[in-house]
């Protein structure tokens, strides 16, 4: 009997201008945590294997400067390093803006009858509507997250 391979582990990956900003506004949008990399950063610079320049301040403890990522509260983490091992989404900081339309996002799935609240949650947070779609297939509702990545709420 042929032992079907192991599933890959992912995460989705978003190109931001401010890291930090984004994966505040994601989790808290989706109820997220943000990672608290903070122990293996001491570590390293304690080593002198990484340079101090390459690190931020964020939420009282240390953080990467570029790059910090978001994770599901109840999936599973690496102690030592903070590093999710689940659900997570990881912001990385480039030079470029965003110039057009993304070709993947993200469906946000609310409870029913909470569709207009979690609208209007996710706009004070930072997201801005787009538009309304009402097609026969279902309704939803086009949105941008701070720094203008589409994202649908259904």
């Amino acid at each position: 009997m042929t032992q079907s391979p192991t599933p890959l582990h992912w995460k989705l990956v978003i190109d931001a201008a401010d890291p930090h900003a984004q994966a505040d506004f994601w989790a808290a949008a989706l109820r997220y945590e943000v990672e608290d990399n903070s122990a293996l950063i001491e570590r390293l610079l304690g080593f002198g294997a990484v340079p101090p320049e390459i690190t931020v301040e964020s939420h009282g403890r240390k953080a990467w400067r570029d790059l910090i990522a978001v994770r599901h509260p109840e999936d599973p983490y690496d102690k030592e390093s903070g590093t999710g091992l689940g659900r997570r989404l990881l912001f990385q900081r480039v030079p470029e803006p965003k110039t057009v339309k993304n070709r993947l996002h993200i469906d946000v799935h609310t409870e029913p009858g909470r569709h207009e609240a979690e609208v209007a949650r996710l706009t004070d947070l930072g997201a801005a509507v787009e538009r309304e779609v009402k097609e026969p297939g279902g309704e939803w509702v086009i949105m941008t997250d701070p720094e203008g990545n589409e994202f649908c709420v259904h």
